[in-house]
């Protein structure tokens, strides 16, 4: 089920969406938004997780577009 943008800025939502997410405890990405254009920056150290971060933000309503910049920092 979408979330709604109505009432909390859309930067607020997909960082919320990522903090209820079993896949970031504990990272907290930044996020800039501009007209649903949503950049997401930060590390994490698998190329799964970069990927789990691009679909919770996928399902979210007023995201149009995903640039996912986060860098896989590998051992």
């Amino acid at each position: 089920m979408p979330m709604q943008t109505s009432e909390k800025s859309l930067v607020h939502i997909v960082l919320s969406a990522l903090e209820k997410s079993p896949y970031f405890v504990r990272r907290r990405p930044h996020v800039e938004e501009k007209s649903g254009h949503v950049v997401i920056r930060g590390t994490v150290p698998t190329f799964f997780l970069k990927q789990m971060a691009q679909e919770t933000l996928r399902r979210i309503d007023g995201v149009e577009q995903i640039e996912n910049q986060l860098q896989v920092l590998v051992d």
